[in-house]
């Protein structure tokens, strides 16, 4: 008797085989899957660190020239000579320019001249006294006519002294044909040429700018200059002391940070009332002359002592509406969401005031993959490439 196999049941045998393979496969995975999906994320992570830091406070400031003059003719006439150069440097009592000196020097004869012919006139009426009172003491003449001559005297001596002063004047005259440097700076472009007729009412002959030292100024707000007072008075006891507790340093326009370091040299006496803001100057020598008057600035005020400052990495900066905060990983490898109080930025770091301990991790790369409460696998900032 042969044994007919039924189609159906073939297939049914067929099916079984499959779902045991399938269900073999599946559970010889399912270690390798619960194993990946239990593995924490890995996240780079840096150690909050206590650093002496110098406390400082930015504003914008402006460069001003100690000494900086529109330079101008002080007597009229043609224009002799010019003996400097466009942007020269000069120095105190260098001759810049020469005007026509002719008429001066004829103008001063003349007054020698008018002083020559009042001594004269002085000497004579001297004499004419000297007779009148002898031949009054004769009774030869009257007391009015020796009133008279004692009267002419006084006249020739105002006389001589009017000669003398115009004398002066005239000299004055004769100097002012050559134009000096009145302090040591640089000039900018000049603004005549040879033959053009100048004086007290023309235009500026040049301008003058003392270079270096310089002054830089800039203003605070009431808060803030009270605040720098009461710090420096905390913090010194003496007034030589207070001079030297706090630098001022600059940042160039081009961004780069000026080496050389300024002191606070004048401080305005009022609030200004439109603008609320206290002007101070701080005075730097510009040895580079990298400081131009007239230039913008970012000036701060920083503190010689240090301080203990902890510092993070900005990359772990985060915010949302309650305010700034950190995640920090735990000795348990948990993530704990901190709230901080933030002071000024020192590089790519940045000072932590409030919220951190010294020593505590704070999550750095990786901060999308996580959140408080979960455990993760922390490595190094500086080894994460490893």
């Amino acid at each position: 008797m042969r044994k007919i196999v039924s189609p159906l049941s073939s297939n049914r045998r067929g099916f079984a085989k499959i779902v045991l393979l399938s269900t073999a496969l599946t559970l010889s995975a399912a270690p390798i899957v619960l194993a990946q999906a239990a593995a924490p994320p890995k996240v780079s992570v840096m150690a909050a660190l206590t650093k002496p830091m110098r406390t400082s406070e930015t504003f914008i400031g402006r460069g001003e020239a100690i000494d900086k003059v529109d330079v101008i003719a002080r007597v009229s006439g043609f224009l002799e000579e010019v003996l400097v150069a466009d942007g020269s440097d000069v120095q105190e009592g260098d001759l810049m320019f020469r005007i026509e000196r002719s008429a001066y020097e004829a103008t001063l004869e003349a007054r020698r001249a008018d002083l020559a012919k009042a001594e004269a006139n002085l000497q004579l009426t001297s004499l004419d006294l000297a007779r009148k009172e002898e031949l009054m003491s004769r009774g030869a003449v009257s007391v009015a006519e020796r009133d008279t001559s004692r009267a002419n005297e006084k006249v020739a001596e105002a006389q001589v002294r009017s000669a003398k002063a115009a004398i002066q004047q005239a000299d004055l005259d004769l100097s002012y044909t050559e134009i000096h440097a009145p302090f040591s700076g640089r000039i900018g472009r000049i603004e005549v040429s040879v033959g053009d007729v100048v004086g007290p009412t023309s235009n500026s002959l040049v301008n003058l700018v003392r270079e270096a030292p310089i002054y830089v100024a800039f203003a605070l707000n009431e808060k803030q200059f009270v605040n720098v007072l009461q710090k420096i008075q905390q913090e010194a006891d003496t007034e030589q002391e207070q001079k030297g507790l706090i630098e001022v340093f600059v940042v160039l326009p081009n961004g780069n940070d000026l080496e050389e370091r300024g002191r606070i040299a004048f401080a305005d006496n009022r609030i200004d009332p439109t603008t609320g803001a206290i002007t101070v100057r701080a005075k730097f020598e510009n040895a580079n002359r990298w400081i131009i008057d007239g230039s913008y600035l970012t000036v701060g005020l920083e503190s010689k002592k240090t301080v203990d400052r902890i510092v993070i990495s900005q990359a772990a900066i985060q915010r949302d509406q309650q305010g700034t905060f950190v995640l920090v990983v735990d000795d348990q490898q948990l993530v704990q969401q901190r709230y901080i109080k933030t002071g000024d930025v020192v590089g790519i770091g940045i000072i932590v005031l409030e919220g951190l301990s010294d020593g505590e991790t704070v999550v750095v790369e990786g901060l999308q993959r996580i959140r408080p409460g979960a455990k993760v696998d922390p490595i190094l900032a500086n080894q994460a490439g490893e």
